[in-house]
């Protein structure tokens, strides 16, 4: 026997017309959100220009070390030390290299092992860095500044 305060049973057809239109609003409220961080890069440049990538003596020909932290790439040779950055020029991913060059994971741009672009959004080649010896005969590679594609450091 239902009492004064007991709550009036809600018809079904009302229960689920109330749930289709709460799961619709969750709906659009995830998607508004996943779309605002569309805008904003994956991956910010570094504040930090100079980069000491260890003596010359650590680069015989033929060496390729790869700084994660800094996102580059330095590989030597018979000319000298080169530096490339790791930095999709689309929007600033990192880019992985696989057996024949480079592919960014976010957008599919892909890179062969000079850097140059080979398919997808990435506007541009990699870039190349321009390196330098500091005083105490350590490498650095400055990864603000651009050299153009094929530039070694002799070492």
């Amino acid at each position: 026997m239902p009492g004064r305060l007991d709550p009036k049973p809600i018809p079904r057809r009302d229960f689920l017309g109330l749930a289709g239109l709460w799961s619709a609003a969750i709906a659009i409220v995830g998607s508004v959100a996943g779309m605002a961080q569309l805008p904003k890069p994956r991956v910010l440049p570094e504040a930090a220009g100079t980069v000491k990538v260890g003596p010359a003596t650590a680069y015989p020909a033929g060496t390729v070390k790869v700084f994660t932290d800094h996102r580059i790439r330095v590989i030597a040779t018979d000319q000298g030390v080169a530096a490339m950055s790791l930095i999709c020029t689309h929007l600033g991913c990192v880019v992985a290299e696989g057996p024949d060059g480079f592919h960014c994971p976010c957008h599919g741009s892909r890179f062969d092992a000079q850097g140059r672009v080979l398919g997808g959004p990435a506007p541009r080649a990699l870039h190349w860095l321009p390196i330098s010896r500091a005083a105490d005969g350590s490498l650095l590679v400055d990864t603000k500044g651009d050299v153009p594609p094929g530039t070694f450091y002799e070492v």
